[in-house]
């Protein structure tokens, strides 16, 4: 072989090997603050997840009657064909009115370790109960949603398949168990999961480069485990708190929660997942462009002036965070009958 392509070929050679082992180093310190998502289904606290379960909580989230107006249903706000969110700055409900808080995605919110903004619901099934009788988003009432139910023998048959060992299964707590079933199923594997898992090419050098400063900068130190957040509470502006055009003042976040002084202005670290996804940002809704809101996380967080090569880095390590969407059909919703309880309730805009 002639001594230049051998000299060549070994050059390569120790690049690629270079290359190996910075990215295999740049792993451990990865693994160490965040997981992959799992390849199977999570499972659910006291709410075994069957077939059938899934199926019924896909109609459930799919279907608009479970609003008093007809009009809305958990799609309308968690739209999965948008992200899992409205992006909407906030969401639109009964009466057409605008909800407080920015709508937060469905997708991956399994791996919250509790959800909504201020942390209110423990965990799924908690949530799916609040927007139905939320009087801004749906509101329905439980009684009203079980005679909903009731007055359809197809959905009488979907619960009595999705929880057989009860005599009575067409309950608000097993509507909301059914709803908590489907959207354990809302799991987007990207490729920082491939990554982690060691594929050592399933992200590009840049987005590598964003993950080793979204790490050194202290990005991780709140955005971390499966979900690169939605597993803690902190302070908006812990640093430097931004004005009202971010950070409104009439929403004092988990104190509405805890009635505690240091909660106020304290949110649920937000997941990351999907978030170039899902703007506009933050719990106001009021940024738009994702850079920006880096730029502010860093300024208000950790006390960082972010420059624009590492905003744009940290960027392009959150495009390595959307992933893959699981397949969704739209379901054939039950037809309504005679005794169906009729839309209530609903204004058209001025």
């Amino acid at each position: 072989m002639n001594h230049s392509w051998t000299l060549a070929l070994g050059t390569a050679s120790c690049l690629a090997l270079g290359a190996a082992a910075q990215a295999s180093e740049l792993r451990d310190q990865a693994l160490d603050m965040f997981a992959a998502v799992p390849s199977t289904i999570p499972a659910m606290t006291d709410n075994p997840v069957t077939p059938e379960k899934i199926d019924l909580g896909k109609a459930l989230f799919f279907d608009p009657r479970m609003s008093a107006s007809g009009v809305f249903s958990c799609n309308s706000c968690h739209n999965l064909a948008t992200g899992g969110d409205d992006n909407m700055p906030t969401s639109i409900g009964h009466g057409w009115q605008k909800g407080p808080r920015n709508s937060p995605t469905v997708l991956n919110a399994v791996f919250n370790e509790a959800q909504f903004w201020d942390g209110r619901a423990e965990d799924l099934k908690a949530q799916a109960k609040g927007p139905v009788q939320a009087g801004v988003e749906m509101a329905n009432t439980p009684d009203n949603v079980i005679a909903t139910l009731n007055s359809m023998p197809q959905y009488q048959e979907w619960f009595k398949a999705s929880f057989p060992d009860e005599a009575d299964p067409v309950t608000f707590d097993n509507f909301a168990k059914a709803i908590e079933a489907y959207e354990a199923t809302l799991i987007t594997p990207a490729p920082f999961d491939a990554f982690l898992n060691g594929d050592d090419a399933a992200m590009t050098d840049e987005e590598k480069e964003g993950l080793a400063l979204f790490m050194d900068k202290g990005c991780a130190s709140c955005h971390n485990g499966v979900n690169l957040g939605g597993n803690g509470y902190y302070p908006f502006g812990l640093i430097e708190k931004p004005g009202a055009d971010i950070l409104p003042e009439n929403d004092k976040g988990r104190y509405a929660v805890t009635e505690t002084a240091a909660d106020e202005y304290v949110f649920r670290a937000s997941p990351l997942r999907n978030i170039d996804q899902t703007a506009p940002y933050f719990h106001s809704g009021l940024v738009w462009d994702l850079k920006v809101a880096v730029q502010i996380m860093g300024e208000s967080q950790l006390g960082q002036d972010l420059n624009d090569e590492e905003a744009d880095k940290i960027v392009a390590f959150l495009g390595a965070l959307t992933g893959e969407m699981p397949e969704v059909v739209y379901p054939v919703l039950p037809a309504e009958t005679m005794s169906t309880p009729r839309p209530t309730g609903e204004v058209m805009p001025n």
